[in-house]
């Protein structure tokens, strides 16, 4: 192959050709092409162009839903948890505890219990206003009637709102000082430890004789699913959280045999 100057003709350069200089060319241009192309695509916003690719906002949804769709998981393994602690209970067996970030189930033989400073100092005051109350449970008595159940107060406060199942309100409205303990009412094992967004953090205690206790707008707690409790034992602080709430107090429920029951029938606030 000669070039050639056009207007005076005069020979510029030459390139002999063969079949195998052809093949080499040919090959060279491809492979650059193939290399500018996969530039453009890989590090450049032209990919976006290409049908079928999924474009700055499709590639948003998808991070969204990949987030939504793990945060269901966990809801539903914690769900699992909760419903097979509670067949634990049902059948007389030992619960299961669970690390909060589902990963395994905790033996509690392997726990070492260490009592704070601030629990010791609770404990004794708790035992000072209580020892001059008498506590009749007896366990081997299991048909003994809810009336001769001694009940611990959850709370010392002022009833704001009553118990009127009439407006689906199960339980009774307790307003007490601002960081105010509040109590297990009775010996049993914590079935519900989790916040929810209209009554806030809540804690359910599953007792003996088919009786349940309900704490709800609590600031925070202080025990999980699956760990026992003793009567008069902390397990929450008195707060405001969720959205069914008018001010710090704490909602108070108990129920027996999935019947809500007036609290203030057995208990003394």
């Amino acid at each position: 192959m000669v070039l050639l100057n056009e207007d005076t003709f005069e020979e510029v350069g030459n390139m002999r050709l063969t079949r195998l200089n052809l093949i080499a060319l040919v090959g060279i241009v491809l492979i650059l092409l193939v290399s500018i192309t996969y530039i453009l695509v890989a590090f450049t916003n032209i990919r976006e162009l290409i049908p079928g690719y999924p474009d700055a906002a499709m590639r948003q949804h998808i991070r969204t839903n990949a987030m939504k769709l793990d945060s269901l998981e966990n809801e539903q393994t914690m769900r699992d948890q909760y419903f097979d602690n509670l067949n634990r209970i049902i059948s007389g067996d030992m619960p299961n505890m669970y690390l909060n970030d589902t990963s395994g189930m905790v033996d509690s033989r392997d726990i070492n219990f260490m009592r704070s400073t601030n629990d010791s100092l609770l404990r004794q005051q708790v035992e000072a206003e209580e020892q001059f109350r008498l506590s009749v449970l007896d366990d081997n008595q299991v048909s003994k009637k809810l009336h001769d159940l001694h009940f611990f107060t959850p709370v010392d406060g002022i009833i704001t709102g009553e118990f009127n199942p009439a407006e689906n309100h199960f339980g009774v409205d307790l307003v007490a000082e601002p960081d105010e303990v509040v109590k297990a009412t009775l010996d049993g094992t914590v079935t519900m430890s989790t916040w929810t967004l209209e009554t806030g953090y809540v804690i359910q205690i599953q007792h003996d004789y088919e009786i349940l206790s309900v704490y709800k707008h609590n600031a925070s707690l202080f025990k999980t699913a699956g760990e026992k409790v003793s009567a008069g034992d902390a397990i929450a602080i008195v707060g405001n959280s969720g959205e069914l709430t008018t001010g710090p107090h704490l909602h108070f429920e108990l129920w027996h045999d999935r019947v809500p029951l007036d609290p203030v029938d057995y208990i003394v606030f």
